[in-house]
């Protein structure tokens, strides 16, 4: 079982995506404000596997799903 402490950085890291602070935040920036109509998994910026991993992250409930949670709120953001 991974007992590790995930964290924005590990979650990008998870995603594939560059994971220092200044290049999450740029992420962010360049994607935000995502619609309210959009669920996170379905915008139309990440790969097929993004998509997956981040909808298996809520489905089930799994130790990511706070992160992604977070990271969904970041983006809808104004």
């Amino acid at each position: 079982m991974d007992t590790s402490i995930h964290t924005m950085k590990t979650l990008f890291c998870q995603l594939g995506l560059a994971s220092d602070e200044e290049q999450i935040n740029a992420f962010i920036e360049k994607h935000r404000p995502l619609l309210r109509n959009i669920a996170l998994s379905e915008a139309d910026f990440w790969n097929e596997a993004q998509a997956a991993f981040l909808t298996e992250a809520i489905e089930e409930d799994s130790d990511w799903c706070e992160l992604v949670d977070e990271l969904d709120c970041l983006l809808r953001e104004n």
